[in-house]
């Protein structure tokens, strides 16, 4: 795979070329800043692009509107945003496209994860960190859309949101891949998705999410 590092801190950014590098990928380019980010992908054409949300120029979310730029500019690129902190307000428009990924840092810490969410978003799917998942569930905006869920939809709608497949979601869930697979339809039809193109469906059901939360 080939890969655009965009941090600006230079011992992550360094640290994490390593780490991809030593998994067998590709790292045409590292950058420092969001100018420089959207000057590599138009010159390497990466399959993905690793962000971090905040960085120069203004160090607030220049990181997360080069990624919608980015998305706009080259839609098959996969995309995933690094944070400290849970940022969604840039965050709708991304993951309805699909190939999108917002892991927080701390995550890269379980190396085996972190390589298989790159390659979810690389190939066209979704990554989302379970903590991100937790707060939008969480959110009093977001409870109301979702108050049709039983809890165990919600745990299953979590793992959807995180990228697994129906197979990944019933080993964690320890129950069968017919059982995922009623409880996928049941959120989807109560989501109003269950008319939804399938490759779409899961970024969507997590699209309802951040919907009801971008604006608190």
């Amino acid at each position: 795979m080939r890969i655009v590092i965009a941090e600006d801190s230079a011992l992550f950014r360094e640290g994490l070329a390593s780490l991809l590098a030593d998994a067998g990928h590709d790292i045409v380019a590292r950058v420092p800043d969001a100018v420089t980010l959207l000057d590599a992908v138009r010159e390497h054409r990466p399959d993905l692009a690793i962000v971090d949300v905040r960085m120069p120029p203004d160090r607030t979310d220049d990181g997360a509107r080069a990624a919608t730029a980015l998305r706009l500019e080259h839609p098959d690129l996969g995309i995933v945003l690094l944070s400290q902190h849970i940022e969604t307000s840039h965050s709708v428009h991304l993951v309805s496209s699909g190939g999108f990924g917002y892991l927080l840092k701390d995550r890269v810490l379980d190396v085996d994860d972190f390589l298989d969410a790159l390659r979810r978003v690389a190939a066209g799917g979704s990554a989302l960190d379970p903590e991100v998942v937790s707060r939008l569930i969480g959110s009093t905006r977001a409870r109301e859309p979702m108050q049709a869920l039983t809890s165990r939809e919600r745990d299953v709608l979590a793992l959807m949101a995180e990228g697994h497949s129906n197979a990944g979601i019933a080993r964690r869930l320890w129950v069968s891949d017919r059982t995922v697979e009623t409880h996928v339809t049941n959120i989807l039809m109560k989501l109003g998705l269950d008319g939804t193109a399938e490759g779409h469906r899961r970024v969507l059901a997590v699209l309802a999410f951040l919907e009801a939360t971008r604006s608190s």
